[in-house]
């Protein structure tokens, strides 16, 4: 018999971080451009949110080719942020993203604290912009990046600042996986008034081609993202959420090789409260959309009247 307080229509929508999303579902920073590249394989409109691909305050050319390789079950990639800077993304971008009726972060990246901010600053006031990511984790870059993401101090001290320069915005941390203690980082990052969590990003990790005897990317090592991180990464929300996001109540936006609604599934109940898709993107563009459906399906049939209530379910 159906819960008498139960309501009786569905709910999809969540609160993260302070904004009422339709879904929980989120297109992952750097596999989806700036909108418009997926606009004709999609209905941007039904996300629950779009992450933009890292923004830095110059223009940046990235990485050598080659700087993607396929593995067994997942990528490599070592684009190194490229991307066309802040004056060309206000300019071409930002009118695109006017269009998009959903939550729109931006992914925020940089050598300095100083070039994290003066990104912030400028894009702060724009209405098309609903939170900001902070990218401070890619394995992929020789200065900023992961050497930010891997010290507590640091975590702590470029978060306050972010934050500081989007008082009325949300800030969501982005943690990376390469560390001996992910706990230590999240709660930095959480001292250092992060509205939420973003995680994981990609493990370093290296493909040699036996012929030649050299690393395929001209980077020698890269990010592994797809399939092959999804348990890790699973687990690894989990003890955040346990640890240190459910006693502060921040939310934790979960990722790492997600291609289905059961592994988004997987992800709430292990904590977070809304997950991104990645990977699975480059493959099939419309993933987004049919996890989103496919995680409405497993609510209805496990008579589960709010997709929120997943979100720590773990028993």
């Amino acid at each position: 018999m159906m819960n008498q307080s139960a309501p009786s229509e569905f709910c999809s929508s969540v609160n993260f971080a302070g904004i009422r999303l339709k879904n929980p579902v989120f297109l992952a920073s750097g596999t989806c451009g700036y909108a418009d590249e997926l606009a004709d394989f999609m209905e941007l409109n039904r996300l629950g949110g779009f992450i933009t691909k890292s923004i830095t305050i110059r223009p940046r050319a990235g990485n050598e080719t080659p700087r993607i390789v396929e593995t067994d079950a997942g990528m490599l990639n070592a684009i190194g942020l490229a991307n066309m800077g802040l004056d060309a993304f206000i300019r071409d971008k930002i009118p695109v993203l006017e269009q998009i009726d959903t939550a729109v972060f931006v992914n925020v990246a940089g050598q300095t604290i100083e070039e994290y901010i003066a990104v912030i600053e400028r894009l702060y006031p724009l209405k098309a912009v609903g939170g900001f990511e902070l990218n401070i984790s890619c394995p992929n870059v020789k200065q900023g990046g992961i050497t930010f993401g891997t010290d507590p101090v640091q975590v702590e001290t470029i978060t306050r600042a972010a934050k500081n320069a989007c008082p009325q915005k949300p800030l969501m941390v982005k943690l990376t996986p390469t560390v001996t203690d992910i706990t230590a980082t999240a709660r930095a990052a959480v001292e250092g008034v992060a509205d939420a969590l973003s995680m994981v990003n990609t493990f370093t990790a290296m493909v040699i081609d036996i012929e030649t005897r050299k690393p395929v990317l001209a980077n020698r090592t890269g990010g592994l993202s797809g399939p092959a991180i999804k348990p890790i990464a699973v687990y690894l929300v989990n003890r955040v959420y346990t640890e240190v996001a459910r006693p502060v109540g921040i939310p934790i936006l979960g990722m790492g090789g997600i291609r289905t609604a059961a592994d988004a599934v997987e992800f709430l109940l292990a904590g977070a409260s809304a997950i991104a898709v990645g990977t699975l993107t480059f493959i099939q563009p419309d993933t987004a959309l049919r996890i989103a459906d496919g995680m409405k399906t497993y609510c209805q049939k496990n008579r589960i009247f709010q997709v929120a209530d997943l979100t720590g379910g773990l028993r």
